[in-house]
């Protein structure tokens, strides 16, 4: 451990997004209270993801951070005020007394938060950006053994705190769980469901939207579940024509939910499926019997949800992450058929 517990008074995460990655950097929440039990632990984030921390009783503070508003000051030219938004952000922080700051993220701008701390010891991960001089120690994303998570349990094990089991650790208020389930009564639901998630903002993570409204088919028919599809309000247009293909055994309700009701609407489902996206990797935290298909990315093939499946095509030239080249043909999610996710879906839910 890096210093005496009593020495460890107060300690702060920086993962300000993306969904996915908070979803997979909540177990150190566990594991931080198991090695500083009398530690005060703040997690910094960006104000759309609160609602997946701030009611999880692990946590003492969330502290929001708007990137946006900065970013804005920043092109916008008006340096004084984005002057005048790092020195107050550095106040608050120092006002706070952290003892430890631990980066979860690895970039500059993240570096430069943690640096803002006034954190007498800074960990982060380490990758290609600028900015080490930032930390007081860099540590390796760890051996890639394909678990959920596995860089930041590896963070955990750099800092002497075991780390297994390292479960998702997300926590929905009361008034969102009743939110989640009004919304599923006014669709006229009255039985268990299904839920999809086909949407990222990279094409390379997507499955093919003829592809869903088949498999929809299939889970209504094998399964008698009918499909709810989520998403945000930039996924609505590619929503519409999913549902165009299967109107009657989908319900969609994209980009009309926040997200902590989408999340209680995710965590009562009896099957999520999903490509790599933050709604699927909930679905896997809440352990919902769920099916996650990958293919330019494979951030994990297992979970301590053992209900969940993976189904993941390794190619040549797996995985391409942000740089594919297969000229638009993304095979690696095309070999997934409609009969491999709906064989999975029938594993996953079959002591549902």
């Amino acid at each position: 451990m890096i210093k005496r517990e009593s020495d460890i008074q107060r300690i702060l995460i920086i993962r300000p997004s993306s969904i996915g990655d908070i979803v997979m950097a909540s177990p150190m929440l566990s594991a931080l209270k198991q090695g500083y039990p009398e530690a005060r632990i703040s997690w910094l984030v960006d104000p759309s993801a609160i609602d997946l921390l701030r009611w999880n009783p692990l946590l003492d503070e969330v502290i929001p951070w708007d990137k946006n508003r900065w970013k804005r000051l920043w092109k916008k030219g008006r340096l004084l005020a984005f002057l005048g938004e790092v020195i107050r952000f550095s106040r608050e922080m120092r006002a706070r007394h952290f003892d430890l700051t631990l980066d979860a993220q690895g970039l500059l701008r993240s570096r430069i938060l943690a640096r803002l701390s006034h954190a007498r010891t800074r960990v982060g991960f380490e990758s290609k950006e600028p900015g080490r001089f930032l930390m007081t120690r860099i540590i390796s994303r760890g051996p890639s053994n394909k678990q959920m998570g596995s860089e930041y349990a590896y963070m955990m094990r750099e800092l002497g705190i075991p780390s297994s089991p390292f479960a998702p650790n997300l926590v929905l208020s009361d008034k969102d769980l009743m939110a989640g389930q009004q919304v599923i009564n006014q669709t006229g639901i009255k039985k268990k469901y299904a839920v999809f998630c086909p949407f990222t903002t990279r094409p390379q993570k997507h499955w093919g939207r003829e592809r869903w409204g088949g498999l929809a088919k299939e889970i209504h028919e094998k399964l008698d579940l009918p499909g709810v599809l989520l998403g945000g309000p930039n996924d609505r247009s590619e929503a519409s024509a999913i549902h165009a293909t299967a109107p009657h055994e989908l319900i969609d309700l994209t980009g009309r939910l926040s997200l902590a009701v989408s999340a209680a609407i995710i965590s009562k489902s009896a099957l999520a499926i999903g490509v790599d996206t933050g709604l699927t990797h909930m679905a896997i935290a809440f352990h919902c019997p769920t099916v996650a298909l990958f293919g330019a990315t494979c951030p994990y093939l297992s979970s301590e949800n053992q209900r969940a499946l993976v189904l993941y095509n390794k190619m040549p030239c797996s995985p391409c992450k942000r740089n594919p080249t297969c000229n638009g043909e993304y095979t690696c999610m095309k070999k997934i058929g409609i009969e491999n996710v709906l064989e999975a879906a029938l594993r996953v839910t079959k002591n549902g």
